[in-house]
């Protein structure tokens, strides 16, 4: 194992120190936590957004911590949830009196933990909701999950809900808009090597040098089966058949686009998928209205990529292109 670290035992603390001193302008971490925040979040008269989850998945989740998006992030250890205290106080040190709106990806660890964190805030008289993230189409159930798995769809719920939060809406309110996103979104992912977690040192899976793995999670965990190695556009065939066949998309639907990196995959690998996607859906009468292309939601060092949709309404598109500002994602 060949990792840029200095102990396997230092990677979460010594990421979320060198994070908060490259960009002290957008985050602060809370003193003796895993806990990254909006820098003056308690100025922020608002209703507050916070997510997180295993390490590994960088820029998430503290990367989108920031105007527009998350006021708080916190961080397990390396593809494991963070505990219910932690969730917690990134609950305290950002609600100010509105409430707090908790975005959980689909994984068993984590809808527990950040439920019990949502218990102990109810009972100091903070109001907290919740919202799961399911849009993995590649399996009905896993080793994690009861149910989908949340992947790379979760940033449009990031965004969206954090745009809402923005504007000043009521906690039910960024809830709801919350809920319609992940109504409308879905993704499938494959990789073409596997990722290695620092503390096992040694890959969550085998390829052989002419296989890739369709279907695979954002934990290292392999996908539904493996074949050989074809083209960019037949893998993007695949991905976006199994997303298409949900029957949620239709001509004449405006839609967002991720191309989603898992880690190790050049750009421009991405950017040839991506034109594929939008020539399967520009055939098919599906309006592209926005494309995000690039790593947003990784497996630490795997190669492979990640395509997600979400259908859009005036409402979504609107908070979609409304002005962000985070270390990981900037639009103005």
């Amino acid at each position: 194992m060949k990792k840029l670290i200095n102990g396997v035992d230092n990677v979460v603390d010594e990421m979320l120190r060198g994070m908060a001193a490259a960009c002290p302008q957008y985050v602060e971490r809370v003193e003796g936590t895993d806990v990254m925040i909006r820098t003056g979040a308690k100025k922020t008269d608002k209703v507050v957004l916070i997510s997180g989850g295993g390490s590994g998945h960088e820029p998430a989740h503290g990367g989108f911590v920031g105007k527009g998006m998350l006021d708080g992030a916190v961080a397990g250890a390396v593809f494991t949830s963070p505990t219910p205290d932690q969730v917690y106080e990134a609950i305290k040190a950002t609600e100010c009196g509105k409430g707090a709106l908790l975005i959980i990806k689909n994984y068993t660890g984590d809808v527990m933990n950040f439920e019990m964190a949502a218990d102990m805030a109810s009972d100091e008289d903070i109001e907290v909701e919740k919202v799961v993230v399911a849009d993995d189409v590649a399996v009905e159930n896993s080793t994690w999950t009861t149910g989908r798995r949340g992947i790379a769809g979760t940033i449009f719920v990031h965004k969206i809900a954090g745009a809402k939060a923005e504007e000043g809406a009521s906690l039910a309110e960024v809830k709801a808009v919350a809920e319609k996103v992940i109504a409308n979104v879905r993704s499938m992912g494959m990789g073409i090597e596997p990722c290695t977690v620092p503390a096992v040192g040694k890959p969550g899976f085998e390829l052989e040098d002419d296989e890739v793995e369709i279907g695979i999670g954002i934990h290292g965990e392999p996908g539904t089966h493996k074949e050989k190695i074809g083209t960019a556009d037949a893998t993007v065939d695949q991905l976006l058949d199994k997303i298409l066949a949900e029957g949620i998309y239709g001509a004449g639907d405006r839609v967002a686009v991720m191309v989603n990196g898992m880690g190790a995959t050049p750009l421009s690998e991405l950017y040839i998928a991506n034109l594929e996607v939008s020539k399967v859906l520009a055939d098919k009468g599906i309006v592209v209205a926005k494309t995000l292309v690039g790593n947003y939601m990784t497996s630490l060092d795997m190669a492979g990529f990640s395509i997600s949709l979400l259908k859009l309404d005036d409402e979504l598109e609107a908070l979609l292109n409304a002005p962000a500002d985070t270390p990981a994602f900037t639009q103005f």
